[in-house]
């Protein structure tokens, strides 16, 4: 009778923000550094906008995920908008 080894490799990692706190737990190493990535964007991203400029991307952003249809058709628009420039 033989035992079985387990397999080695990753099982899950915990990220913690060392500036606001914010936890994320991935499965794998791919949506780790995917999950730190996203994370340090959007430190970079809130620390350029002043106060107000936060204000109203936190509210756009409320109400853009809460509908994903209304996102694809806002960037739709975008790209069509931005083609149009050109």
């Amino acid at each position: 009778m033989t035992a079985k080894t387990p397999a080695c490799g990753w099982d899950q990692a915990v990220f913690r923000c060392g500036r606001c706190g914010t936890e994320h737990t991935a499965t794998t190493e791919a949506d780790y550094l995917k999950a730190v990535g996203a994370h340090g964007d959007a430190h970079a991203v809130w620390d350029r906008l002043n106060p107000i400029e936060r204000d109203g991307l936190a509210s756009i952003l409320r109400t853009i995920l809460s509908a994903p249809e209304l996102a694809a058709e806002l960037l739709a628009l975008a790209v069509q908008a931005g083609d149009e420039a050109r």
